[in-house]
């Protein structure tokens, strides 16, 4: 199924411009460099933590079955780390949902606007390049 809106539809957005924006090379932007690492510095490092932490549950789990099973506070040790798995991932979530609000959504509401503003002008932009534009 196609959710493609047909062009001779009007789908309340306003019109857009014909001119093609170069998003290859938009991608140069320093602006957008900045962007992509700050999002890679805050997302890497959190996903291998969290993947660290998942598997040395796991291999507790197949491995260590006397320790898993040690009892603590009324539960065993196992499924006190099994709650704490459903804890990181709610707070890794919270965690970045507030990244993302405070440094993430203005950067990229700026580069819309910025792409926006090329497509209205209707000119072709080259953004400045700094060093290999891959």
């Amino acid at each position: 199924m196609n959710a493609a809106v047909p062009p001779d539809v009007d789908d309340g957005a306003e019109p857009r411009s014909d001119t093609p924006i170069d998003y290859v090379a938009f991608q140069a932007h320093p602006d957008f460099q900045e962007f992509k690492h700050r999002f890679r510095r805050f997302v890497f490092p959190i996903a291998i933590a969290f993947i660290v932490w998942f598997l040395a549950f796991v291999l507790l789990a197949a491995y260590n079955h006397g320790f898993m099973a040690t009892p603590f506070l009324g539960m065993n040790v196992g499924l006190w780390l099994g709650l704490a798995q459903f804890v990181t991932t709610f707070g890794i979530t919270m965690w970045y949902v507030s990244f993302a609000n405070k440094r993430l959504d203005p950067a990229s509401t700026a580069l819309r606007a910025e792409l926006e503003t090329i497509a209205a002008a209707g000119a072709s932009h080259e953004p400045p390049t700094t060093g290999d534009p891959r």
